[in-house]
């Protein structure tokens, strides 16, 4: 379903504390604060209902995982009807036994599960051990349709990758949510923090510019430190929602809690799209090659 009217969408940037029924009851909390303050579309940072255990390997962490639907697309879904809002919430997916998945749940309206995003793009670094716990999402990337238009979502590493971004506003989405958990190594932060935080930015930035969509980025906060005694994350924040030519509209800090909102304007994405028509001139017969993971002999045409 596509809408001309404008929308609020609300952006949660929390902190997540060791426990998942506290994280699950805060959630639902933000969920409704967002609701009063005008929002249609709610966006929870990945894997809110726990600290990023991606710090360590730990099969005992698996029991983190749950089924879709399950317990926290229930209660989500309870509060998503009585506020009449589309949320996407982050689930660490349990799909079969010893088959996970880094997960995003479309919750519509009406309380019900309409979609569901598999974070494609899976890292393996200090700190982020994700291919030890996810398999690599399978359903392709999406658009979904809610009470306001086509929304997409990709998960955090997502972001670095144009293929995924152009995919899902080639499916038609307006807005593309990257529920996200980023931060700095703090001995790194000094040093290189400045930068990793402005390619992040700027690399979402040209998402917008080069699909002319909205791009919502949601983050999470706080220093979370694992068992073994290592340094740890300083989630970085700094959640935003930038326009279809990439300024950023609404940015929340780099360490509190908050429900940021946006407006957004499908009349902006028209009025871009007709003066920056970057759709229309993409050389589709001219691609050969991108569906490859590196071109070792380039042949030559006359």
């Amino acid at each position: 379903m596509q809408s001309a009217s404008k929308f609020k969408v609300g952006l949660v940037q929390m902190a997540a504390s060791p426990d998942a029924e506290d994280n699950l009851a805060r959630a639902v909390s933000f969920i409704e604060q967002a609701a009063r303050l005008g929002a249609k579309v709610i966006c929870l940072p990945e894997l809110f209902r726990s600290q990023y255990f991606c710090q360590r390997e730990d099969a005992a962490l698996f029991d983190l995982a749950e089924p879709l639907p399950g317990p926290s697309t229930e209660t989500i879904g309870r509060v998503a009807r009585e506020k009449n809002v589309t949320v996407i919430a982050p689930i660490f997916e349990r799909r079969a036994a010893g088959l996970y998945h880094n997960s995003a749940a479309i919750i519509d309206t009406e309380g019900n599960v309409s979609g569901i995003y598999r974070k494609m793009h899976i890292p393996d670094d200090p700190s982020y051990y994700e291919k030890f716990y996810f398999t690599p999402g399978d359903l392709g990337f999406r658009a979904f349709d809610t009470s306001v238009g086509k929304i997409g979502t990709l998960i955090c590493w997502d972001q670095w990758y144009p293929e995924g971004a152009r995919l899902t506003a080639l499916r038609g989405a307006n807005v593309i949510f990257y529920p996200t958990a980023i931060g700095w190594h703090p001995r790194e932060k000094e040093i290189h923090g400045a930068e990793q935080h402005e390619a992040w930015r700027t690399i979402q930035r040209s998402h917008s510019i080069a699909n002319g969509v909205y791009v919502a980025a949601v983050n999470r906060v706080g220093h979370e430190k694992p068992a073994d005694g290592a340094a740890g994350i300083e989630f970085w924040g700094s959640s935003f929602l930038s326009d279809p030519f990439g300024v950023v509209i609404a940015e929340a800090s780099t360490n509190r809690e908050e429900v940021l909102i946006g407006e957004v304007d499908p009349a902006r994405i028209e009025e871009v799209r007709r003066n920056w028509p970057f759709l229309r001139d993409r050389r589709i017969d001219a691609y050969n090659g991108i569906d490859q993971r590196f071109l070792d002999v380039i042949e030559e045409h006359e």
